[in-house]
């Protein structure tokens, strides 16, 4: 990766691509009727054709669904995690419950009061593709780079992504 000024070389989109470093700061949402589910092996935890997208520049877009589409039992409230974004608000943290009774903690977030901007994803969860398997109109995706952000990518983006070791600066 070539650096200019501190900062990655945006790779160039092909055809039908992004570039994470065409995406705006502060953040932007856009609503989305893509196909996006998340499954555990075979079976379904949420789906929906209803989702935003949350862009932000270095970031794969973070992917945002109502909660009602997820299936019963699958969200329940994180005991002790809080975290407060600069551009969305406070958020809440959901453990994800998976079919065996398996629980992932805090795998899923969201913003019961969003700021001004982001109000349409109240009543809305995101989840880390780090360990669910997450689609977009059937592609799988992979989780963005390092552990702290909840980006998905998909090969309709291109980076370099923010996450990697000596990223945290861009």
């Amino acid at each position: 990766m070539s650096l200019r000024r501190g900062h990655p070389l945006r790779l160039e989109p092909g055809p039908g691509q992004e570039s994470v470093w065409d995406y705006p700061r502060p953040p932007s949402l856009e609503h989305s009727t893509k196909r996006v589910e998340i499954r555990s092996g075979d079976v379904l935890l949420a789906g929906t054709s209803d989702a935003y997208r949350v862009l932000e520049t270095s970031h794969p877009p973070t992917w945002y669904l109502p909660a009602d589409s997820f299936a019963p039992g699958v969200l329940a409230p994180a005991g002790g995690r809080a975290s407060v974004c600069e551009w969305k608000g406070a958020a809440v943290y959901w453990d994800v419950v998976l079919p065996d009774g398996h629980v992932l903690p805090g795998e899923g977030w969201s913003y019961p009061r969003p700021t001004s901007d982001f109000v349409p994803i109240t009543d809305h969860v995101a989840v880390y593709a780090r360990t669910l398997e997450c689609f977009v109109d059937g592609e799988r995706v992979r989780p963005q780079p390092g552990g702290f952000y909840g980006g998905w990518v998909t090969d309709d983006v291109v980076g370099p992504f923010k996450g990697d070791p000596g990223t945290m600066g861009w």
